[in-house]
């Protein structure tokens, strides 16, 4: 026997389940999709969605899809923030069939999302072995990438462009082999601004003598001064996403916002998403947290992107067939 008195729970209070309010009810959990034949048929992606737990990360899923279908109805700015890790998973492709479809009025990067845009569209290969190349002093030395994008950049700049026009514009005068799957070249050829933040000394263009680092500044500066007027058109429906970019993209975009309502323009109402598979500080406040404070919606998914945009974009198909209806 303890010599130690102990609480005693004789007179707690306590209620029947049923009169409780829960978080989770089994109507929203996962239902298994019907096997081949049992609708005459193979399920379809309205019933892989639609077998999906709406529980967490589902609804948000199903929430940001709501809003860019939304976005696009109303003419409100969809702009996509992407790393360059987005272009070396494979996705150009499934981001330029959502730019013919309308979902994208604008498109920002950074150095590393040019270069591998740049690459796949030349050659149709990217992202070389850094460990390997390194111990020679290869790593970011391959020709054309350093030769062409910063001439690119220097002809363009003189003639008053952007650095993300100014590659388009390079590369729609090449038209490289592999052009359907080149991004910056799809968007420039339908008038869609791409933007480049561009870091000095973070990317291997800069390793060229060919590099000018007054070309890149000024012509980066005008791509920020671009990006903004994109981001004023977010007002009252729109939604930024933003997709592998941990520091560069999140600060360039909160320095958006700032100048928007500094300039006395309506900035409120609208959505921002991070997708990455880890959730970072920059991403997590600069974008998910204090833009849209009092003023709209944020939202983190975490999981790959190779996983996650394709999810994505396969539901904004569904809601498309659905006119908007949601599951």
């Amino acid at each position: 026997m303890s010599k130690y008195e102990q609480f005693r729970l004789e007179k707690l209070d306590d209620y029947p389940l049923d009169s409780r309010r829960s978080k989770v009810s089994q109507d929203s959990f996962a239902r298994a999709l019907p096997g081949a034949g049992e609708k005459g048929g193979s399920p379809g992606l309205e019933d892989f969605f639609a077998s999906l737990p709406r529980i967490l990360a589902v609804n948000e899923l199903f929430d940001l899809a709501q809003a860019i279908y939304q976005a696009r109805q109303r003419k409100r700015g969809i702009i996509w923030g992407y790393g360059g890790h987005v272009i070396k998973v494979g996705l150009a492709p499934l981001l330029i069939d959502l730019l013919g479809r309308g979902y994208v009025t604008a498109l920002a990067t950074n150095g590393a999302g040019v270069i591998h845009d740049f690459e796949i569209g030349l050659a149709g290969h990217t992202s070389e072995d850094v460990e390997r190349e390194l111990e020679t002093g290869s790593f970011g030395m391959a020709r054309e990438t350093g030769e062409m994008i910063n001439q690119a950049i220097r002809s363009g700049n003189e003639a008053g462009l952007g650095l993300g026009e100014s590659v388009g514009k390079m590369l729609q005068e090449e038209d490289p082999r592999h052009a359907d799957k080149c991004l910056m070249l799809q968007a420039y050829q339908r008038d869609v601004p791409v933007t480049v933040h561009m870091a000095i000394g973070t990317d291997i263009i800069h390793n060229h003598p060919q590099a000018s680092g007054a070309a890149m500044g000024e012509a980066s500066m005008r791509d920020f001064r671009i990006l903004t007027r994109a981001v004023a058109d977010l007002d009252e429906g729109g939604v930024y996403v933003n997709a592998g970019s941990a520091v560069l993209l999140p600060e360039v975009f909160l320095k958006c916002v700032s100048v928007v309502r500094n300039a006395g323009r309506p900035l409120g109402g609208f959505t921002t998403a991070n997708l990455d598979f880890i959730q970072h500080y920059r991403p997590t406040v600069n974008v998910v947290r204090r833009p849209v404070r009092g003023h709209g919606r944020g939202i983190a998914l975490t999981g790959h992107h190779e996983l996650m945009l394709p999810l994505l974009a396969a539901l904004l198909t569904v809601l498309e067939e659905r006119r908007g209806r949601p599951l």
